[in-house]
This record gives C-alpha cells, structure tokens and sequence, in this order.
C-alpha cells in the first residue's frame, strides 16, 4: 500500500492534481479555511491562544452567581443578575484579563509547576481531617463538587501568580509627586470660615392631603415598584427519612470498612526539610557540599542568590515531584541529598527532622467510619425510594399516595416569589433548585425527582398561582399617601431653596434672605474638615463650606426634613511646617493605589495585543437567556 502511494506521488497524475487544487484555491478564494473555521466549536472569549468555550463561561458564571446566592440567601437568577451588571461590560473585562495572561505567557512570565502545586497543596479545603494532610482524591472531589477540574485550577492559580508577579514589578519604587501629598494635606488641615442656617420643611411649608385623583397617578407613576410579583405555593417531597440517621451499623461492616480505610487513615511519617533549586547541574553541586559543610540552607541560598524552601512536618503525598519526594524520605535527620533532576532545575535537599508515622486502631476512628456507613445505608434508602416513588407515578398514583406508598414526607411551600421572598418582603430558606422547579411547572403539576447532592433528592409540586397584579388604592391607601406626601414635601422644600439661593446670587444680604424665613444664622470660624465637626455641624453644612468658592452661597441637604444655606467667609491655609509631614503621610498612601491605573493600561495593552474579542451572542445562549433584539458582530474587539 505504501509502495502504491510513493509511485502514484511521482506519476504526471499526482502533479495534474496538484495543479488543479491550486486552481480551485484561486479560484474559490481559498474558501476551505472558512469552511473549516465554521467547523469550530463556538467561543465566547478568544485571545491569543487561550479562549473560553460556552461550557467554561457558564460554568464559571455558575460559580459566581452561587458566590452571590450564598451571600444574599436567597435565590438569584441570571435576568436579575445582568439588570444590574453590563453582560458586555463583563465580557470585555474578562476578555481583557484572558489577553493579558495570554501575553503573559508568551512574555516569559511563567510560575513554576512547583510553584503552584505548594499553593495548592496549602488549601485547608482539601485536607484529610483526620490526617490534617492533603487528600489527592479530596481535591477531586471537591473540585468537582464547583464544577472545576484540577487543570482549571491550577491554570488559574497560575495566571494570579503572574498577574502578582507582573503587577508588583510595575510599580515597585514608583514614587508620586509631592504636589498630591500637599494638596490632600491642604485640605485636610486648612480652616476655614462660615455662615449658614437651616431651611426646614415647616418654613418651606407642608403638603396638604392627596385627592385620590393624585394618588392614582402616583400609583401609575410607580406601576414597576408597586405591582404585586406572582405568587406561587407548592409541596415539596423529601425522600430521605429522621429514621436514616439511626441506621444500625453491624460490627463487621465496620471492622471491613476499617481494613478497607486503614492505610489511608494512617498518619503517614511526615519530614521537616529545606531545598534549594539551582538552574545547573555543577551549581547543585556547589550547594551540595556547602550544605554537606555545615552552612544553615539560608546561608547558601544568599550565597548563590537563591531562596530556599521550607517544608515543616510535611508527608510525602505533599511534595510535588516525586524524584524530590524520593530524595527527601530516602535522607536521615541532618542529612543532604546529591543534586536531584526535578521538573525545573536540579534540587538539592537537606532534611532537618523526621516525624514517625503511626498506624490507627479502630478505637480511633471507629466513629468516623459508622457515620461514613450510616450515611452511604442512608443514601441507599433514599435511593430505594426515589425508585418506589417513580415507580408509583408510572402506575397512575397521585403525588401524595406515592408518597406515603414509599414513606417519604410533604413539605408545604408557602406563597414566595421568584426569589423566595413571601408576601411581606420576608426571605424564606427555599433551595435555589427548588425555587426553580416551581417556577418552571404549570399550576397541579409536579416535577420529576430531581438530586440536591450528597444523595439527596425533592419533587416540587405548584399548588396555587396567585398572577402578578396592581394593588387597589384601598389596598395601599397608607404607603401611598406617605410616599405622595414626602415627594411633595422634598419638591416644596427643594422650590423654596431654589428661590433663597437665587436672591443670594443676586447680591442680597445674607442676614436679610434667611430673616425671611425665620431661621437664624449660625457664624463659625476655625472650623477644620474633621469627625468631631461634621458630627457637631452636619454633612449639609461640612460639606458646603468645603466644596464651595470663597464668597460662593452653597445649598446642600442636612437632613430629611432641612437644607443647609450657607457661605464660605475666609479660607485660611495650613502653616507649611506642620502640613509637610502629613503631605509626606499621604504621599505614600496614595502612591500604592497609584498602581491600580497604571495595571490596567497595561491589560489593555496586552488584550490589544492578543486580539482578545469576545462574543456576547454565544455568552447569552451559553447562559441560557435570549439573544439580544438587534444582531450583534460575531466578536467584538476587547480593546473598543
């Protein structure tokens, strides 16, 4: 066959098709390639040689969107989500970020392997708690449990060290001019002197009652904020049982489990120790024998410019390479290692103590393992009744005879809304999945069993619909009427300030405009931009005599009820002396934030560079919403 194809390359016919596919490409315009690039599978973010498929974008957003839910206790969908976050505002900044790691990557900024495997293998999450070590199969486990895989974390366990690495380079000995920490100075110590009264609603005067005409354009006015949302109630089946928690345990069962577990709950023998990576061969050398010498691992490390790494109590499975592991707890107390090939550069170690390993008895961990049985027989029976309840529902049973058919339990819902809130705003603890099963069936329909983890499963069955409505004007008579009147009495006191404000402008005397009104003027002279005097004076009036011109009337609100009318009489700087400390103060303060700007021109660059691009359109569909009413570009550039 091999034979048949070398004599059909150097026939005329194989140089005829070569011809001829060479004309089809000019012809064609070299079409293939955009036949090919319709074959690819969609992203939502490309740049450079990363990009984010729809199933990663939607996972992380699953992870973030849980984050939020967890912090609000209540349920949040991704709708409600992007009415207050910018989906393409989003996108970009991530974009942005996947272009800089992108660049970073190319640019040589590369964390090692060892690196990021020591940060990891630090997370309290993935520790046995028996051992205290870290579990391989913990990790797994509990990446899994977040919809993550130990490359994703690892790869973005590497982008935040060179995001780290890069950012803290870029601003290291930057230094502010002085100029910043003397303006901030200034205005902190500066003093300055006023006059000012306080216009209060009765001098602005009061709304009268509403007529029930207002108050229902008020209510059309404030259709979105005073519309009823849908109520829905339900009953929520539970398989799992108070009886599961009692399972008896037979002794054998535990003794087997024990045998099966001993080796994994034994505490492994665990070494303190110090390694130092060197680049060549013959530099490990060198560190070998200073070390063999009696130089402290510190000392050779300065030595050599390198920084050594320190392990205390540290079993085997936590050392990422396994020749250093080998090395390690192949050494004694005080001795060194010859030069080891790791992933990166040649390590040398040097072991300073050697914490024995014990093996457990079954006394030890004996109630671990009958709660680990008790809770797998738990699962089991839960499992069985799933299996009975669906298979009552095959026959033709109503939801509440399969139930008490497999001895399961009903749980009343009550009426909530779409977020789990009840009639009176109050938040109900209503499983996000099970909020949206509710809202996903029609009124007397259930769901299928449906898991919640950890062997747990629920069917949710809509009861009653109450729809979305406008209440009666007899029905919020009350809230109504205070929310109509306090807007009118803003407007009221907000049209009498005006109109002071415009006699002041107009050159009359201060002392005239606020006798008009009753009030009585305050003089203070001295007064510095400090706690004890805005909470003497109030924010209105602080706020007016240090944001307003020498001579310059200020209106600013100092409570519900009253607006501050003042002006600014004298400004008296600070003595240079006693400023130039806390200019130098606020120089350095303000020089670690100056970081910040500086970070993002340079991920911008980056993006800019990889071409990062983003494509809303794939990122909606990934998130299941709907696509946006006018067409969006296949992508859209980052950087614009």
């Amino acid at each position: 066959m091999i034979s048949m194809f070398r004599n059909f390359a150097k026939s005329k016919w194989a140089i005829g098709l070569l011809v001829l596919t060479a004309l089809g490409l000019l012809i064609t315009g070299g079409t293939q390639t955009d036949l090919l690039g319709s074959l690819q599978a969609p992203k939502v973010i490309s740049a450079g040689e990363r990009s984010v498929s729809p199933t990663e974008f939607r996972a992380q957003m699953d992870r973030q969107l849980e984050q939020i839910q967890q912090q609000q206790g209540r349920a949040v969908t991704y709708e409600e989500l992007l009415a207050q976050a910018d989906l393409t505002a989003l996108l970009k900044s991530q974009a942005d970020q996947l272009g800089f790691f992108a660049w970073a990557w190319k640019a040589g900024i590369r964390p090692g392997n060892e690196l990021i495997l020591r940060q990891i293998r630090a997370i309290p999450a993935f520790f046995d708690p028996v051992t205290n070590q870290f579990d391989e199969n913990l990790y797994k486990t509990r990446l899994a449990e977040a919809n993550m895989t130990p490359e994703l974390l690892e790869r973005e366990a590497r982008d935040q060290y060179s995001r780290a690495h890069y950012g803290s380079a870029l601003v290291t000995g930057l230094r502010l001019p002085r100029i910043y920490g003397a303006m901030y100075a200034n205005l902190n110590q500066q003093t300055r002197d006023g006059s000012w009264f306080i216009l209060t609603q009765e001098m602005a005067g009061t709304a009268p009652a509403p007529t029930d005409a207002q108050l229902n354009s008020f209510i059309s006015q404030n259709a979105a904020s005073l519309r009823t949302p849908e109520l829905r109630s339900g009953s929520l089946v539970i398989f799992s049982s108070p009886a599961d928690q009692t399972i008896a345990i037979d002794d054998e069962a535990i003794q087997r489990r024990f045998e099966f577990r001993k080796d994994a709950l034994s505490l492994p023998e665990r070494r303190t120790f110090a390694t130092l990576t060197a680049p060549t061969q013959a530099a490990a050398d060198r560190i070998a024998a200073a070390l063999r010498a009696g130089q402290s691992p510190a000392a050779v490390g300065q030595a050599n410019d390198l920084q050594p790494a320190e392990y205390a109590d540290t079993p085997r499975s936590a050392i990422g390479d396994p020749a250093v592991a080998a090395a390690v707890f192949g050494l004694g107390v005080d001795q060194v290692s010859a030069p080891v090939q790791a992933r990166v550069g040649f390590v040398v170690a040097k072991v300073t103590g050697v914490t024995p390993g014990r093996e457990v008895t079954l006394a030890d961990v004996r109630e671990q393992i009958v709660e680990e049985l008790r809770g797998q027989e738990a699962r089991g029976a839960i499992a069985r009744r799933v299996e009975a309840f669906e298979a009552a529902r095959r026959e033709g049973k109503s939801v509440d005879d399969a139930v008490r058919e497999v001895g399961a339990r009903i749980v009343q819902i009550p009426a909530v809304t779409k977020e789990g809130r009840n009639r009176e705003g109050q938040q109900l603890n209503v499983p996000a999945p099970v909020l949206e099963g509710l809202w996903k069936l029609t009124e007397g329909r259930a769901s299928e069993p449906t898991g919640l983890g950890e062997g747990q499963y629920f069917v949710v069955r809509v009861d009653d619909i109450t729809p979305a409505a406008m209440p009666s004007l007899d029905s919020v008579r009350e809230t109504v009427t205070r929310a109509w009147t306090a807007r009118e009495n803003v407007r009221l006191l907000s049209a009498r300030s005006d109109a002071l404000m415009a006699r002041l402008r107009a050159g009359e005397d201060f002392a005239a405009v606020a006798a008009s009104t009753g009030a009585t003027v305050v003089r203070r002279t001295g007064v510095r931009q400090d706690e004890a005097s805005a909470a003497e004076l109030g924010q209105g009036v602080m706020s007016g005599l240090f944001n307003s011109e020498l001579g310059k009337p200020f209106s600013q609100p100092q409570s519900e009820t009253g607006i501050a009318i003042g002006r600014v009489d004298r400004i008296t700087p600070p003595t240079p002396a006693l400023a130039a400390e806390e200019a130098q103060e606020w120089r350095t303060r303000l020089g670690e934030a100056t970081g910040d700007p500086l970070f993002a021109a340079a991920v911008t660059a980056a993006a800019e560079r990889t071409k990062a691009t983003y494509n809303e359109e794939t990122a909606r569909l990934a998130l299941g919403l709907p696509a946006t009413a006018a067409p969006a570009t296949p992508a859209t550039p980052a950087g614009r």
